[in-house]
């Protein structure tokens, strides 16, 4: 991989995705890290540890370091991101990269200056944040220093953050659990108790992505799954229809309706009515959920459009403020070192 010095991270709760000033996406990875129980040291990251899930014998741990959009074990949080870094940028550094990093809404302070701190371990000559609305629209290109409200909702792994946005800050901002993990455990616990069938997650995210939709499709797809019986305790193989899906993660879905419809309540008139003319815009790699955006009108009736690349709009965002400084940086938060 070529080396690149300026990179805008978007560290996700269940992806990290990396881009390289005037490269593009240089990275996309599953935000899993696998490490030796007994000595720390990291085996895997990304992929590799990603295809760990569930199959790992005691003496190693592979998990997600971030879940339901928060810190769920930061040590290990702030090693995947400095391998990651590392390994985008080289071993050799003039000056060291400059980095501008997107975090989930649930970070905390402390947190946020242990990531900052292990950029700069990784060879970071500077880290500044930017929050994932903003840099969503960015990378939505959203004329955000307009006068005109845009709402962005981001459809992470495991939270949903919605913001109205308005000459370059967030006006109203809220967060929802409705996220890829939901979905995910909701479908597990559908088939679970509809078919006495148990799945693991890797599973249930296959069967969201591949026959999943947010309303019932015009056309029934199905897919062939291999979970434990409950009843007898043995491997079965079992058909799962796309209405199943759909029907299993009817209430994630309602929470997310119920969000979107309270921060348009919370927000001013004016911006109201922007939005209602410009509608919503749908980022992040939940986000491509079949049929998101017609659930949303039909419950709403604000018209509900899909970015173009959900999944990598927040690092596109911040790449992009790197490579046109005089027009976005000053959407940058103030927290820096």
């Amino acid at each position: 991989m070529p080396q690149v010095l300026d990179m805008g991270v978007d560290l996700g709760t269940a992806s990290v995705v990396i881009y390289g000033k005037n490269r593009g996406i240089v990275l996309d990875q599953p935000a899993v890290i696998a490490i030796d129980r007994g000595t720390r040291n990291i085996l895997a990251v990304g992929e590799e540890a990603h295809r760990m899930l569930g199959r790992t014998p005691g003496n190693i741990i592979a998990m997600r370091p971030l879940q339901s959009g928060s810190v769920g074990n930061l040590e290990l949080a702030c090693a995947m991101l400095s391998t990651f870094v590392r390994k985008v940028s080289g071993k050799h550094f003039l000056s060291g990269p400059r980095v501008i990093l997107s975090l989930p809404a649930g970070v905390n302070d402390t947190e946020r200056r242990a990531f900052t701190g292990a950029l700069f371990e990784a060879g970071a000559r500077r880290t500044q944040l930017m929050e994932r609305p903003i840099a969503s629209a960015i990378g939505c290109k959203v004329k955000i220093g307009d006068t005109l409200g845009h709402m962005i909702v981001d459809v992470g792994g495991g939270l949903t953050e919605i913001a109205v946005i308005s000459m370059g800050r967030c006006v109203v901002r809220d967060s929802c659990q409705f996220a890829g993990d939901q979905m995910d455990d909701a479908i597990i616990k559908y088939i679970r108790r509809k078919h006495n069938l148990l799945i693991g997650e890797i599973t249930a995210e296959d069967l969201k992505i591949n026959i999943g939709s947010a309303t019932e499709r015009q056309e029934q797809l199905y897919m062939e799954v291999t979970g434990r019986d409950l009843i007898s305790g043995l491997p079965k193989v079992m058909r799962i229809y796309s209405d199943e899906v759909t029907e299993a993660i009817q209430d994630p879905l309602e929470a997310l309706m119920e969000s979107i419809h309270g921060v348009l309540e919370q927000t001013p008139a004016e911006l109201a009515s922007d939005i209602f003319d410009s509608g919503i815009i749908l980022t992040g790699g939940g986000a491509q959920l079949a049929n998101l955006p017609e659930a949303i009108y039909e419950t709403l009736h604000i018209r509900c459009d899909l970015a173009q690349d959900p999944h990598e709009t927040v690092a596109i965002g911040c790449g992009m403020t790197l490579e046109h400084w005089s027009e976005f940086g000053q959407y940058i938060g103030t927290r820096r070192r």
